[in-house]
């Protein structure tokens, strides 16, 4: 967990590119060190709230988006650069009242999806017999907890340039409320269907994939905006939501396994090729890419292993026939 949270999202999307580790191993071991505080923290502290108050994938993603706002909007302040590295054109389209609204909004869905969601589902899969066992006892809990806090903190004083005093409260308001949220939504809340795959896992994983596809089309089209920030915002709420609405209306409950896989494959695949499209001049990209790659292929072969029927898919027949 420690390492899946951060290297998905820095290494696997060229933000922390690999090659440091050979050219500056010091430095890379530094800054790699403040990550893993920073994300693997984050997700063992998410994964033991959902262990601990028996709660499903609702809250996982609700806790997500919270780790977002903290990291991007109190940590390292991108939701109010507003030109430059990382957030480029989104630092004037969507940009209001000293916060990029659509920056943090597809930020807060990128993290609660690829920084929280993900590490934990593939751990889920590696690792099925401690799927609802604590990790932590009380103390490695609480040390957990004050890393996380000393790190978020380091990050906010060493980055500077950061919120106003009103949108720093927003924030912590709004990071609040997903918390509670969280505590109070049913634990089976987006739980699938019951019965079989009403759709292959291929569609699962285009499913899967669409959230990223939307916010690429967004990043891509920012810097020749063709409709308001407002539209662009709920095209991104729309894509997710239907997303959402495939997996728990058509993947089914029976072999659930099969269902978290085929998410894993599309979230992952379409990082692929972003990765070869986009970030190919990014050094050693194709590396991490190619080792998440194999990751995928270890872990089917793992899951076939555990059940030889895996590697079928069975799907309900249409109603009627």
């Amino acid at each position: 967990m420690l390492l899946l949270a951060p290297s998905i999202p820095e290494l696997l999307t060229g933000s922390t590119p690999i090659t440091t580790l050979f050219v500056a191993p010091a430095f890379f071991a530094v800054s790699f060190l403040g990550i893993v505080g920073l994300y693997g923290t984050g997700a063992l502290l998410i994964r033991e709230f959902a262990v601990y108050f028996h709660k499903g994938w609702a809250s996982i993603l609700l806790l997500g988006a919270a780790y977002g706002i903290a990291e991007e909007g109190l940590a390292v302040h991108t939701f109010f650069e507003t030109s430059g590295a990382p957030v480029y054109a989104l630092g004037s389209y969507g940009h209001a009242f000293g916060v990029n609204w659509l920056w943090a909004l597809g930020l807060s869905v990128f993290h609660a999806t690829y920084s929280i969601a993900l590490p934990l589902l593939l751990v889920r899969l590696i690792f099925p017999d401690v799927r609802t066992v604590r990790w932590l006892d009380r103390g490695a809990l609480g040390l957990t907890a004050a890393v996380y806090v000393l790190v978020v903190t380091l990050f906010a004083v060493v980055v500077g340039h950061g919120p106003s005093p009103a949108a720093l409260l927003l924030f912590l308001l709004v990071a609040l409320a997903l918390i509670s949220l969280a505590w109070w939504v049913p634990g089976d809340l987006l739980r699938p269907r019951e019965g079989r795959a009403r759709l292959p896992s291929w569609l699962i994983s285009v499913a899967a994939a669409l959230p990223f596809i939307a916010w690429t089309a967004i990043l891509v089209l920012s810097n020749r905006p063709a409709v308001s920030a407002w539209i662009a915002g709920t095209l991104v709420v729309l894509v997710g939501a239907l997303a959402v609405f495939i997996v728990v209306r058509y993947a089914g409950s029976e072999r659930p396994e099969r269902t978290l896989f085929a998410i894993a494959v599309g979230m992952l695949g379409i990082l692929f090729a972003w990765d070869v499209i986009v970030e190919f001049s990014v050094p050693g990209i194709l590396l991490v890419s190619a080792v998440f790659a194999y990751l995928l292929y270890w872990l089917r072969r793992r899951l076939v292993g555990r059940d030889p029927s895996f590697a079928t898919d069975a799907v309900s027949p249409p109603a009627g026939v």
